[in-house]
């Protein structure tokens, strides 16, 4: 049923008309870090039918504390209950979507593989692809879902803290890989955080060479030709501002067949407040 990280709007619309014989839940991800309510307000206003919204802030982040960064990763058992609530269970295959090339819909994919659910997938060019494709939306809330079972099991092992990025951000069995754009990176500009810079020894892969202009993403060659430098010696471990564009990277990892790179969650801003 899934053999790919991504699914086609073709791919969503036709089974989303056909009535699937497996349970399938759509999650609208929209959200813009300048204007917080903005992703509920489009979804709202419009959305891919049956879709539930899960908010950046709200629903996939902790609260911001003095450490872990903007976006701290969610309590497992306050959003397994909100995934259960939507109706998500062990069985259910996840379609996330958002509007910003990946940026916040990677952020759930990541989370739910974190979490132990491998049935997740995002849609390939986000909810603009499926307005250009002519499909239809609403503005309909989707019925109460009868609750699902879900029960999140943490792969602890896929994510590192701030003790671990200093113990190898010099290492050679490891590469520390910033996500973040080149400006942000090379500390020319820093439009988010009070510090600007990288973690030494980082390496620059911006999340938005990922995907197009559109939100399409890059043919899994190309993926596979970004990542062809490193070496398959190292441990890739990925992050950006507050570990949510980092997931974009992750998601070009798994489609360049790259496996087993890890999450820094707190990433810059978890790092320059220490």
């Amino acid at each position: 049923m899934l053999t790919s990280p991504l699914v086609t709007v073709d791919w969503l619309h036709q089974h989303l008309a056909t009535k699937p014989d497996f349970d399938l839940q759509i999650v609208d991800c929209r959200f813009a870090l300048s204007d917080p309510d903005l992703g509920r307000k489009q979804y709202e206003e419009t959305h891919i039918p049956t879709a539930n919204h899960l908010d950046l802030n709200r629903d996939l982040s902790s609260p911001v504390g003095i450490h872990g960064g903007r976006h701290p990763l969610p309590d497992d058992r306050v959003l397994g209950t909100k995934l259960a609530a939507i109706g998500i269970n062990s069985e259910t295959l996840v379609v996330a979507y958002d509007d910003s090339r990946f940026g916040f819909a990677a952020r759930l994919w990541w989370l739910l593989r974190y979490y132990g659910h491998d049935l997740v997938t995002v849609l390939d060019g986000g909810y603009s692809s499926w307005i250009e494709a002519g499909y239809p939306v609403t503005n309909k809330l989707p019925e109460v879902a009868t609750p699902g079972d879900f029960q999140p099991q943490l792969q602890t092992d896929w994510i590192v803290d701030v003790d671990k990025v200093r113990a190898i951000h010099n290492s050679p069995a490891h590469l520390l890989i910033d996500s973040r754009e080149v400006d942000r990176y090379l500390g020319n500009s820093e439009p988010i955080d009070p510090i600007a810079g990288h973690i030494p020894g980082a390496v620059n892969y911006p999340w938005q060479d990922v995907s197009t202009p559109a939100g399409l993403a890059l043919s899994i060659e190309s993926q596979q030709q970004r990542w062809a430098a490193i070496s398959p010696d190292v441990e890739p471990i990925v992050y950006c501002g507050s570990g949510v564009t980092a997931c974009v990277n992750l998601l070009s990892l798994e489609l360049a067949g790259i496996r087993g790179a890890k999450l820094y969650p707190g990433s810059w801003s978890d790092w320059i407040s220490y």
